[in-house]
């Protein structure tokens, strides 16, 4: 099985879903398809756009089907997770206009309050990696980091620890942002996405049109509580 759920032999140890995104399988993830978020999102989720590399990666895709049209891809879990460690292997796209995101999150198409965590890149200058959450769609907690290297060059593993109390974010295992205002508390689904903004050149700066675009997932983990 690509992912799987092992229940460790003590109550106190953590329950882990390990996730080495070799193959798609439909018990365990989604692949958004045929619709869009709207608003900042300049693109159409596509199925197709979701696809594994022959290597063992996940690789999503943004495309152009049609003059000034595109299509991005999202990957999402089946289940929702709580409190506990999300990691993540990537290698995000180098490219202004564009971000490449893993996060968790739930909000009214779920049947909760909005809340999300997350690791995001922007693909004007992947030196840097922006860290954020939403509690109750209530936002406005970006934190830049620089990063050292260029991500969009190389496989590193990002990760936050998300408990009642705060968030850490962490690049290669070194803690790099905490929080500790208003928490999210709803459990929510892990994503991975990639896509082109529009109406928000402050931010991402002026999407080129550039196409195709690929960003890698090498594995990604989930440790409870």
């Amino acid at each position: 099985m690509a992912g799987c759920l092992v229940a460790a032999p003590t109550a106190s140890a953590a329950t882990v879903f390990n996730e080495p995104l070799t193959y798609f399988n439909a018990s365990t993830w989604q692949k958004a398809d045929g619709w869009s978020n709207g608003g900042m999102f300049n693109c159409t989720w596509r199925a197709a756009n979701a696809t594994f590399t022959s290597a063992g990666q996940l690789r999503l895709a943004l495309t152009s089907p049609s003059n000034n049209q595109f299509d991005g891809a999202e990957y999402r879990s089946t289940n929702k997770y709580g409190y506990g460690k999300y990691e993540v292997n990537m290698k995000p796209v180098k490219n202004i206009g564009v971000v490449t995101a893993f996060f968790t999150y739930t909000g009214p198409s779920e049947g909760t309050a909005w809340d999300e965590i997350d690791i995001e890149f922007l693909g004007k200058d992947t030196t840097k990696v922006q860290f954020n959450y939403f509690t109750n769609g209530v936002g406005g907690h970006e934190k830049v980091v620089n990063l050292g290297f260029d991500a969009s060059q190389g496989y590193h593993t990002y990760a936050f620890d998300w408990q009642p109390g705060s968030i850490k974010w962490y690049v290669d295992g070194v803690l790099k942002h905490t929080a500790t205002s208003n928490i999210p508390t709803n459990p929510g689904k892990i994503m991975m996405n990639l896509w082109n903004g529009t109406g928000v050149d402050s931010w991402l700066g002026s999407y080129n049109g550039a196409n195709p675009l690929y960003a890698y997932y090498d594995w990604v983990k989930y440790t409870s509580n």
